[in-house]
């Protein structure tokens, strides 16, 4: 799949947030966490998220220009900032029928 195919408009970002070891979330950073979620919904970039039933984690999908941008909000996170977690980014590729599968359709 080459680049061309790819557009913007079918792209997010992937924060993979991890617990790091011998970290907990209390109620007043959770709380935080929150506020900063309802943040990004405010203002358009919240795609979902959530907490991993079966993993120390959680995952938090938004829309972004860019790679910069996906960073910026993750460390903007206060899990991220206060050392409780760390953070992965994924760029995912929506495949669906109305971009004819990423143009392979």
């Amino acid at each position: 799949m080459g680049n061309d195919l790819i557009d913007k408009n079918y792209t997010r970002y992937v924060i993979l947030l991890t617990l790091n070891p011998g970290k907990t979330l209390d109620d007043p950073l959770i709380r935080e966490h929150v506020r900063h979620l309802r943040k990004l919904d405010r203002l358009g970039k919240l795609v979902m998220c959530g907490p991993f039933g079966n993993y120390k984690g959680g995952m938090v999908i938004i829309e972004a220009e860019g790679m910069e941008e996906a960073m910026q909000w993750a460390e903007q996170d206060p899990f991220v900032k206060s050392g409780a977690e760390n953070y992965e980014i994924r760029t995912w590729e929506i495949s669906c029928e109305e971009n004819n599968h990423l143009g392979m359709g």
